[in-house]
């Protein structure tokens, strides 16, 4: 009945596209008024194929079902695209906008180009820095009390493109045309600096702007002290969303503010979380401490190392080559006891004080395969659950008997995904495969558990929570793929698969080929990506994405019931595999 459905399904999509053709073209992307900024755009569409389809007096390379999706240059400013089928002319009009900040008409500095650009706070004697885009040859200063700070014209500086460009090989620096200034200045003591007044002087004219950004130099005696308030707190290299994350911080973690920018928090550690994440301590001081011994508890299926500290400090996981390092900071060690007997998991343990305020803990694998860690605070103990492997059982009829794997169809709901030239949503056929996939996986003995198995909203945090919870053996999030505006949809094909944890780089590679191989299916790469579904450390997390929803020449192959029902078939023999080699 599944590839019933299935067959039913690719019908009325189809049917119901080709009657929307017969009267008018259906141009799914881009949509009147859409706005981008990438140097080419794609038209995603269909319409009846015994007619042409020109977009600006070009004649358009379409399927034998009418599909097209060709990439076409554009000018910055307003574009006007001329796509003309049978008649009358239709006129699309879309916006390509610049990455570059804009000098103004008359002098003028480039707007928000000023920086810091939200109010920040720092240690007395760190390094305050100013920017500011304006016309070459000008000069340029930042007043503040009691100094005044030159900015400079710097060299030609690159802009870079944003980290989906890697998808399409155009991630390669741009050089700037316009003139950047910079400056940098300290403050020796703590200060409520307010907002710096920058000023502009060229052709004996001035002009005096005030930043948008207060400056504050922190008292270090009466640093604040933050409680982390949230289960997992998002831990970054810098103070925005931009920023790579880091490991996230258990609920209860104290620490140190050390600087502010924004709503965002430096701690004392390095990184940044969000305001919003934690709650001041009021008359905390910095938060130490000191550990003694290390003991252990080995459960069913995991095995707890637990850290009796003073204070919940902050911490962070780097898993290795058959190895798991956990660091604490604002630790200093006291420790001449460790309790570890034999453990089906952990060879052995090795600890080392690395800097005054950090203690490394090393625990040697006996096996190359991780299976998942979880991080919490226990009051002010530390508790790091290792997983065991899982047990397979030895069933030739049910291979994957006594596996718990979690399925994630991607999207759902208001969430539609990517869509196909006929308006086909990736949130749909995310779904179908997943549930034939479901099925498939059954049959071989496994216990699947989905995040969603109808069209509802389930939110990326819930998805992530459902694996936090079921602790699978595995994790499965089953995408269609997109592309950037800037892509070449007509000549990009192929399956894409994406890992986070080191845990999962073998699922992730192993099934990748396993399906290139046996489809077959081109490959368009294995990469390692920040999703919020391949983020999850309590099991291996895999995010694979089966062909490219805008590409007018895989739409058949994505709708067609018996390619669903072979990738199903495929990836539940890959994952059956996979399993056998690590066990």
């Amino acid at each position: 009945m599944k590839k019933l459905s299935g067959l039913v399904v690719f019908n009325f999509l189809f049917t119901s596209s080709v009657a929307l053709a017969q009267e008018s073209l259906l141009v799914v992307f881009p949509p009147t008024n859409h706005q981008t900024s990438t140097e080419k755009i794609f038209f995603i569409g269909t319409a009846l194929p015994k007619e042409q389809v020109v977009i600006n007096g070009k004649l358009v390379n379409r399927r034998k079902t009418g599909h097209f999706s060709p990439s076409f240059p554009w000018q910055l400013g307003e574009n006007i695209f001329k796509v003309r089928y049978q008649n009358p002319e239709r006129e699309i009009k879309i916006m390509r906008v610049s990455t570059q900040p804009e000098l103004p008409q008359g002098l003028g500095f480039a707007k928000n180009s000023l920086t810091p650009a939200a109010d920040i706070a720092r240690l007395p004697g760190e390094p305050i820095c100013f920017s500011a885009v304006a016309p070459p040859q000008a000069t340029v200063s930042v007043n503040l009390p009691n100094q005044t700070v030159a900015l400079l014209p710097q060299p030609s500086q690159a802009e870079l493109p944003p980290n989906s460009s890697v998808l399409t090989g155009l991630n390669q620096p741009i050089l700037s045309s316009l003139t950047k200034y910079q400056g940098c200045t300290t403050v020796a003591n703590a200060a409520d600096l307010g907002k710096p007044r920058f000023n502009l002087q060229l052709n004996n004219q001035t002009i005096t702007q005030t930043g948008l950004g207060k400056i504050e130099i922190l008292a270090p005696t009466q640093l604040a002290v933050v409680e982390v308030t949230s289960e997992s707190c998002v831990t970054r290299t810098g103070p925005s969303n931009d920023y790579s994350r880091l490991t996230p911080l258990p609920k209860g973690t104290m620490a140190t503010v050390t600087g502010k920018e924004g709503e965002w928090l430096r701690l004392d550690y390095g990184a940044w979380v969000n305001s919003k994440e934690t709650k001041i301590i009021t008359g905390a001081v910095a938060p130490q401490t000191v550990i003694r011994s290390v003991g252990y508890r080995q459960l069913a299926k995991a095995t707890e190392i637990r850290f009796p500290l003073q204070t919940a400090v902050p911490v962070s996981v780097e898993q290795g080559n058959k190895s798991l390092t956990l660091t604490l900071y604002n630790t200093i060690a006291q420790t001449d006891t460790i309790r570890l007997d034999d453990n089906p998991l952990i060879s052995h343990l090795d600890w080392q004080q690395v800097t005054p305020q950090q203690v490394k803990y090393t625990f040697n694998l006996k096996k190359l395969q991780q299976w998942g860690y979880k991080l919490r605070y226990d009051h002010t103990t530390l508790v790091l659950t290792l997983r065991h492997p899982p047990h397979l059982q030895q069933s030739k009829r049910l291979p994957l008997s006594g596996i718990k794997i979690v399925l994630d169809p991607g999207h759902g709901g208001k969430e539609s995904g990517s869509s196909r030239p006929t308006g086909y949503l990736a949130k749909d056929v995310n779904l179908l495969v997943s549930k034939l996939l479901r099925d498939e996986l059954a049959k071989r003995g496994a216990t699947v558990v989905m995040t969603r198995d109808d069209d509802q909203d389930v939110s990326l945090v819930q998805r992530q929570e459902i694996i936090n919870q079921e602790e699978p053996a595995i994790a499965l999030s089953i995408h269609y793929n997109f592309l950037p505006d800037n892509s070449n949809n007509a000549n990009t094909r192929g399956l894409v698969s994406f890992w986070y944890h080191p845990q999962a780089h073998s699922p992730t590679v192993f099934l990748h080929n396993y399906l290139v191989n046996k489809l077959p299916q081109p490959s368009f790469g294995v990469f390692w990506n920040n999703l919020a579904l391949t983020r999850p450390s309590a099991a291996p997390a895999v995010l694979l994405e089966f062909r490219f929803m805008k590409n007018a020449n895989e739409f058949e192959e994505i709708v067609n019931p018996q390619q669903q029902q072979k990738i199903a078939e495929t990836l539940a023999d890959g994952v059956t595999e996979w399993f056998k080699m690590v066990k």
